[in-house]
């Protein structure tokens, strides 16, 4: 078991049930997924960019992305029904943890003036999203070999009711918010 995930069980959840007078083990938030999504636009000009972009989003993850494709054409943006647009990967369960351990402790610190996260980005229910300009603060993204800095959206979906409560996990698990 991951350190993150043990760290989860034995501290977090205890605090979290007696922060929030739970009677039950049960009504604990815990995080379900993580959702990391790389939309595209310039892949309606430039098709091969879909390509680095999958490869990129799958050496960040530990898993294969998948390719998003157009729901509607719009005329506007060049853009025809099932044309490639993004890619996006969904974590659960152990390689979560890795993820969000990797993510905490090694991509954030590596962002240039990093001062912590904004806790405003809650979505009402207790699901937290982060946008990352530059996908190179991964360490797995060699500089030298991509084609152009590309951003990246970090969705992590809790089942906490309340956006105060999801606020207090991610805490407790080690996110750094600014204060």
């Amino acid at each position: 078991m991951g350190a993150l995930k043990d760290h989860y069980i034995n501290e977090c959840k205890p605090a979290l049930q007696k922060e929030f007078g739970y009677t039950n083990i049960m009504q604990t938030p815990k995080i379900d997924k993580i959702v990391l999504n790389m939309g595209l636009g310039e892949a309606v000009q430039n098709p091969k960019i879909i390509d680095g972009a999958v490869e990129e989003l799958t050496r960040i993850s530990g898993r294969r992305a998948v390719v998003t494709r157009a729901k509607k054409s719009i005329a506007g943006f060049k853009l025809r029904e099932g044309m490639p647009i993004g890619c996006r990967v969904t974590l659960r369960a152990d390689i979560m943890y890795d993820f969000l351990s990797k993510l905490m402790n090694i991509a954030l610190p590596r962002v240039r003036d990093f001062r912590g996260i904004s806790p405003k980005s809650f979505d009402g229910r207790g699901n937290f999203s982060l946008g990352i300009k530059e996908q190179i603060i991964f360490p797995e993204i060699e500089y030298d070999k991509i084609d152009k800095i590309k951003g990246l959206n970090i969705t992590i979906v809790t089942t906490a009711r309340t956006d105060q409560e999801a606020l207090s996990l991610l805490k407790h698990l080690g996110m750094p918010f600014k204060s």
